[in-house]
This record gives structure tokens, C-alpha cells and sequence, in this order.
């Protein structure tokens, strides 16, 4: 039999210890580090010029790689179909995480009734009962005539009864209860998680069925586990959203089949997850007067446009460090934008209060959004609504030029669907010919901007 050895692992920065102890070394965490037993192969001599146990395996160059298309099936939603790339690629693993109450489980659960109509499907619960599954059916008005269910935490059991049944796509719900007969540890560990995801992969990959598995995400926000849990799967996607917002977006933060930077905005309802076909209509909900500080903003989210509100609060602060508070976006990139302002427009904010929110819960992770920013802060400051129909895109650099951003002319026609008539962009991004009822204007510095306005 092979020696059973064991490994000391940190569950925050994965770094190796040959015995325990309360913090880490590495990364200076306490109570992170918990026992990992693991099956070491003894290799054997090199026997007529090659290693024992070694398997047949042939080069070919990289011209000869068949690049026949990824077979995909749709989920049923297009919006997650968007996020994953086009859809369900067979054999593949992928994670999805979220927030208790996100609706992770229930999202998942029309998925798969909707999926069994059309071929085999097994859905595995190990954190509710199936009398609970079955309510929460019941309560959606989902048929149930052809999901399999099995209520089951051990991965073995789990693989042979799918072996049985052949199904297409298969629910593991969730990751973090899973637990393999030869791992001592307790189920939720960071052995007992790494290597159930890990037999998971394996099987979806040797029986070609897709495997969807739920995980749990820790306080800031990110997948609960070790990470080695998010390089052994195929996609990860997170499903976040407020508790006090029926919205809920679903961002994509690994795939291997697709792009990352793709949207999918549902809405929750009491017949279940809806999805949302135009997300630059719900985020559009002004107040019929213009008020100071508000400016629309045209981000780019993967392969679409999103038209967001931005808000911008300055007032006079009695504090000798002044404060700076963002929702939605970077608070570093903030500051930046001040110091941008201040030192080329002119504009000193260092005894203000200053507030950024980003309307409707969504998260900018780009450059386009810095005009609209530094335009709706000097709105608040003066005292002097911006125009309803203007929106505003662009980056800002640190010499106070304005950069083009990528897609301008999908930014602008989108724009113009909703409404809008007036819009300040960089000046790279003026489409040549001009789009029917709206006025672009192009600068290239941020004096240019405001001098616009």
C-alpha cells in the first residue's frame, strides 16, 4: 500500500508547513493552518530507459490540433448562457458562488427542470433535505416530472449512482458539505474541499457530463476554500447582489471557454430568478428634476453597453482628514481623479467631503467611468445640475488628458436608443458620421470638459 503522509496547509495563502503551528509564517494569519493527509507514490527505478507506470502519449505540432467547435447546449436563460460564453460546455466544471439568500440554489434549480425536459439531469443536495428542494419546486410552479434528485454527501456514492444514470449535467449543491471516504479531515476543510472538487473534475471530464457545484463565499466577497479550488474548475462565477435589491448580477471570474468580463443581471421574483434582457433600463430610474452631483455613465461590460447612473456628493468637512467613501468603485482611483483635478483644472476638494455611489449595485472595473466621476463631483461642488439628456464617458490621465476608451460608437448608439441627446466623450471616440438626434462633443483635456459643460 502506498505511505500515507501528511501536509500542514494555510487555508488563507496555501503555503506548506511540515508541522503545525498557530500562524502562518507566510502570511501572517492565525488559525489558518489545518492537516492535509495525502497518498504519496513511491516512483520506481527507470526501467529500459523510461519510468515505470508511464503511459503512451504522441507530439504533434500545433498546426495539426483539430479545432472543431465546442459543442455548448443552452441553459434555458440567456443571460447565463452570456456569462459562461454561449452556453453549457459538456464535461466541463464549473463554480458558482454567491451570498446566503443570492439565489444560488434557486437559480439553479429552474436550470435544471428546465434541462431535464430535454435530456437526463441529477441534482445533489447535501445541505437541505429533498422534501425542501421539492417545496421550493412547488412554491416556483416548476415542473418536476423529470429532475432526479439524491440527497447524498459522499462524492464516491455520488459518482458511481451518476455513472448509473448518465446524466447530462449534474448539481452539486454544495461543494463545501462534500466529503471522500479516505480524507480524515471534516467535511468544509481545505483537504476535504480541494480533493472532492478535484474527483468531481476528474469525473466530468472522463464521462463528459457537465458538473455545476455551489460554493460559499467568505466575508469579503471571494469563493470560501482553498485556492487551488478555483484552478482545478473550468468557470467560476459569482451571483451577487444587495439584501435590500430584488436585482442580482452574475459576473464571470475565470473561464476557460469565454470571456471574463461578461454580465448577466436576473431579477428576483417570486415565481423565481428572472432574467433581465435590458439592464440599462432598471439602472435608469432618475428623479424627473435635475439634481446636482448626477451624471449617466456608458461602462462596457463584456460584449454589451450598460448605461449607469453615477452620483457624486461633496460638502464641507469639519474633519482635518477629510473623507473619502465609494460605492462601486475604487477608492484609490478616487483619490487619483482629485489629485488629477486639482492640480489641472484647478479644483481643490482637500476640505470636502467627498461621496461616490454607483446606482443600482453595479461594480465599474473600468477606465470609461473617470470623466463621468470628476463631472458629477464638480456638479455637487458648484451647486449645478447637469442636463438629463447629457451622458459622459472617458478616461482620465494623470497630465489631465482624455483618453479614448474602447467601443465608443456602440457607447453612443446605445445612448441614443434610451434617449439621450448631448454627450461629452474623448475625442478619438467621435464617430465619424453622426448618429441621428444627438450632439457628441470631443475633447481631449479635462479644461476642455468643463469648459463644455
Amino acid at each position: 500500500m502506498a505511505k500515507i503522509k501528511s501536509a500542514y496547509v494555510c487555508n488563507d495563502c496555501g503555503a506548506d508547513f511540515m508541522r503545525w503551528q498557530g500562524q502562518c509564517t507566510e502570511c501572517g494569519a492565525w488559525n489558518t493552518i489545518s492537516e492535509v493527509r495525502m497518498a504519496q507514490v513511491n516512483p520506481k527505478a527507470r526501467r529500459d530507459g523510461g519510468y515505470a507506470g508511464a503511459t503512451a502519449a504522441q507530439v504533434v505540432r500545433l498546426d495539426q490540433v483539430d479545432l472543431q467547435e465546442v459543442p455548448r447546449f443552452s441553459s434555458g436563460f440567456a443571460e447565463f448562457d452570456r456569462v459562461l460564453g454561449g452556453g453549457i460546455v459538456p464535461g466541463s466544471a464549473i463554480l458558482i458562488g454567491g451570498s446566503p439568500g443570492a439565489g444560488k440554489s434557486t437559480l439553479l434549480l429552474q436550470i435544471m427542470c428546465g434541462l431535464a425536459a430535454q435530456g437526463p439531469a441529477l441534482y445533489v443536495t447535501g445541505e437541505e433535505s429533498l422534501q425542501q428542494v421539492a417545496m421550493r419546486a412547488h412554491r416556483l410552479g416548476l415542473p418536476t416530472d423529470q429532475l432526479k434528485m439524491l440527497a447524498e454527501t459522499q462524492v464516491e456514492t455520488i459518482c458511481q449512482l451518476a455513472q448509473q444514470e448518465k446524466p447530462r449535467i449534474m448539481v452539486i449543491d454544495s461543494i463545501q458539505v462534500m466529503q471522500m471516504a479516505d480524507i480524515q479531515s471534516a467535511p468544509g476543510s481545505v483537504s476535504q474541499v480541494r480533493e472532492s472538487a478535484a474527483f468531481l473534475t476528474r469525473f466530468a471530464k472522463q464521462q463528459g457530463v457537465a458538473v455545476i457545484m455551489v460554493g460559499h463565499v467568505t466575508k469579503d466577497g471571494s469563493l470560501a476554500g482553498p485556492k487551488v479550488l478555483e484552478h482545478c474548475i473550468d468557470c467560476s462565477v459569482l451571483l451577487d447582489g444587495d439584501s435590500d435589491s430584488r436585482f442580482r448580477t452574475l459576473r464571470g471570474n475565470k473561464n476557460r471557454f469565454g470571456a471574463v468580463n461578461e454580465l448577466g443581471v436576473f431579477a428576483m421574483t417570486g415565481q423565481g430568478m428572472r432574467e433581465v434582457k435590458n439592464p440599462s433600463a432598471i439602472f435608469l430610474n432618475r428623479g424627473k428634476e435635475d439634481a446636482p452631483g448626477s451624471l449617466v455613465m456608458v461602462l462596457w461590460e463584456g460584449t454589451r453597453p450598460l448605461l449607469v447612473e453615477i452620483q457624486g456628493l461633496v460638502d464641507y468637512s469639519a474633519l482635518n482628514n477629510p473623507r473619502r467613501v465609494t460605492v462601486g468603485m475604487e477608492l484609490n482611483r478616487l483619490s487619483m481623479l482629485l489629485a488629477v483635478m486639482h492640480r489641472h483644472a484647478g479644483i481643490q476638494m482637500s476640505d470636502q467631503d467627498v461621496f461616490v455611489n454607483v446606482v443600482g449595485g453595479v461594480k465599474v472595473n473600468e477606465t470609461g467611468a473617470d470623466l463621468a466621476t470628476l463631472l458629477a463631483l464638480v456638479s455637487s461642488f458648484r451647486n449645478k445640475p447637469l442636463p438629463m439628456e447629457l451622458v459622459v464617458f472617458g478616461e482620465v490621465g494623470l497630465s489631465g488628458e482624455i483618453r479614448p476608451v474602447p467601443s465608443g460608437q456602440e457607447r453612443l448608439r446605445e445612448a441614443a436608443k434610451h434617449g439621450f441627446t448631448r454627450a461629452i466623450v474623448p475625442l478619438a471616440n467621435v464617430p465619424k458620421d453622426a448618429i441621428p438626434g444627438m450632439t457628441v462633443i470631443g475633447v481631449t483635456k479635462l479644461t476642455e470638459a468643463l469648459d463644455a459643460l
